[in-house]
């Protein structure tokens, strides 16, 4: 992570989600000569010139590439907006783009390592290869292997220098204690499946965007707003000279209305609602579209007529919701495992494996193997991480105890193999980053009955209310050694809940900052009400669709 920089998350509501979790099913491997009898062209052509650059890649001291891979992620994607009854755009574009990984050395050391000394000075864009490069959209092979030879000896010289610089600065510096490897051995991925395709019916939405964007032209207080429905198809191929071959896709809808005004103080208020979905068949009908920009509409409106909130500090509930919003900030970030191998890093639980971390209550699991959770469709879902392993299911905490991390094949001290979770998007190195992020609780109530434990929080404290936290925009957390282990997430949907019986007041310009280990030994108790969170988070290895499940929570903000 580049020092002092935080972790953006991009989210707005999305629907309240009930039911069962449903396990997706696990993708079934294929042997090489399966894969091969109907092989994408596009694989074949890598797969050949893997074998050709790893057999003549080679300095004329001998440093040879011990780890190669190509990745060429085929993107289509669609985009129809509107505002006030008006078409503001239809877009489609399609464009593919090259990765290369190269890694000289050995699995011990090799050109990825953290250059120690140096602020920021391990694992960026750089350590494996260069950006992604656009490549042709047709499958000739000359056309295709031009650019991977051009790519391929630009990002071999980078790892030679880079190499040459780890291993200098490895000869100089203080040996470190308990060193961890820099790359894991792992059973190569052999698995393909059929493309996915945009199949939106493109003069259909158009209509219905014009349809309900017009809603906003009869609330003259609404300043701005608009709807639209946005996706992504990408169908991802993969090979390396370690065996793995895989083709993969995962499609990626959305239908997002925004709306904002301004309160007479001069502080902007804005408010939107999500819906996602994994294919069409679960985007939302027009009346669900009309109800959803309704809600929006009257929220800001509401908003700009609420009262400012003085500091507060006391009993507080975060809805569902915003929960997982707090659990993937403030917690999710400090668990991913080259985090913990980071001298830049402040490690906050890098030596907590095996103790308590959060309240006795509560497990967390993060799980990219579930495609759905109820009936909503979770953006963390996918069957083979951005390195080629296989998803897995990973208890993270068990009853308050750390277990372990999210983890790539960068290896941490005491955990050597990766557990599926090497994500990144095209042009950046993968890293161990979250996917379907899940809190579990032993000490659920009702959400009627966890209210009533926060106005009874109030009354014994002196407070006059407590806060309900119904919505958040986003949020963002500091990891860095060099800043305050912190944190701040931006609520825009908050109420007094008053211990005297009045009603709940909407209320605006609330934070909630404070530092990790101390927020989370307050949390008294949970809901029954676990829901759904997805949106798109960006670190180091670019954005990422990632999902949060989690029950509301109450939390005694008195020290």
């Amino acid at each position: 992570m580049v020092p002092m920089k935080s972790n953006p998350l991009f989210f707005v509501s999305v629907v309240l989600c009930g039911g069962a979790a449903v396990n997706a099913q696990t993708p079934n491997p294929q042997s090489p000569s399966a894969i091969a009898a109907s092989e994408h062209p596009l694989l074949t052509t890598l797969a050949k010139e893997v074998d050709y650059s790893v057999a003549n890649l080679k300095t004329a001291d001998g440093i040879k590439p011990y780890y190669l891979a190509y990745t060429v992620t085929d993107t289509t994607g669609l985009s129809i907006q509107s505002r006030l009854g008006v078409l503001q755009s239809s877009d489609q574009s399609r464009v593919r783009a090259l990765d290369v990984d190269v890694r000289v050395g050995d699995y011990t050391l090799d050109n990825t390592r953290q250059i120690r000394g140096a602020r920021g000075g391990g694992g960026g864009r750089g350590a494996m290869g260069g950006g992604a490069v656009a490549i042709s959209l047709d499958n000739d092979p000359t056309a295709i292997r031009h650019a991977l030879w051009r790519a391929t000896n630009e990002s071999f010289n980078s790892a030679v220098e880079r190499y040459q610089q780890v291993v200098t600065n490895s000869k100089t510096m203080v040996k470190v204690e308990n060193p961890a490897d820099d790359f894991s051995h792992e059973q190569p991925g052999v698995y393909s499946e059929p493309d996915v395709k945009i199949t939106v019916d493109r003069e259909a939405w158009t209509a219905r965007v014009r349809a309900v964007s017009a809603m906003a032209l009869k609330q003259p207080k609404i300043e701005s707003s608009s709807v639209s429905v946005v996706g992504t198809a990408e169908n991802r191929f993969m090979v390396s000279n370690d065996g793995t071959r895989l083709k993969t896709g995962r499609k990626l809808l959305r239908v997002v209305l925004t709306a904002s005004s301004k309160a007479e103080d001069g502080m902007e208020i804005s408010q939107s609602y999500l819906f996602n979905a994994a294919t069409e068949e679960h985007l939302p009908s027009e009346e669900e579209m009309r109800t959803a920009m309704q809600k929006v509409m009257d929220e800001v409106l509401a908003l700009r007529a609420a009262p400012l909130v003085e500091p507060y500090t006391g009993p507080a509930i975060l809805l569902n919701r915003a929960s997982g919003v707090f659990f993937h900030e403030i917690f999710g970030h400090r668990i991913e495992g080259h985090r913990q191998k980071s001298e830049d890093e402040g490690q906050t639980f890098t030596k907590m494996v095996g103790q308590p971390v959060l309240p006795d209550f509560l497990t967390v699991v993060d799980d990219p193997t579930l495609a759905r959770f109820g009936t909503e469709d979770l953006r963390g879902y996918y069957k083979y991480d951005d390195e080629g392993v296989p998803a897995q299911r990973v208890t993270l905490v068990k009853k308050g105890v750390l277990e372990t991390f999210l983890l790539s094949r960068s290896p941490v001290s005491g955990f050597n193999k990766s557990n599926g979770h090497g994500r990144r998007e095209p042009g950046r190195d993968a890293v161990s980053r979250q996917g379907n992020l899940m809190v579990f609780s032993d000490k659920a109530v009702t959400f009627t009955k966890l209210r009533e434990q926060l106005v009874e929080l109030c009354k014994k404290q002196g407070k006059p209310f407590g806060l309900l936290f119904d919505d958040i925009s986003g949020g963002f957390t500091t990891t860095t050694r060099g800043g305050p282990q912190a944190f701040k997430v931006q609520p825009i949907v908050v109420y007094r809940i008053y211990a005297d019986g009045r009603p709940d007041e909407l209320v605006r310009g609330v934070d909630i900052v404070g530092t990790p280990l101390s927020c989370f030994s307050r949390i008294v108790a949970t809901a029954d009400d676990t829901a759904v969170f997805n949106g798109t988070c960006g670190a180091e290895s670019g954005w990422v669709p990632v999902t949060a499940t989690s029950p509301s929570i109450l939390e005694n903000l008195v020290k």
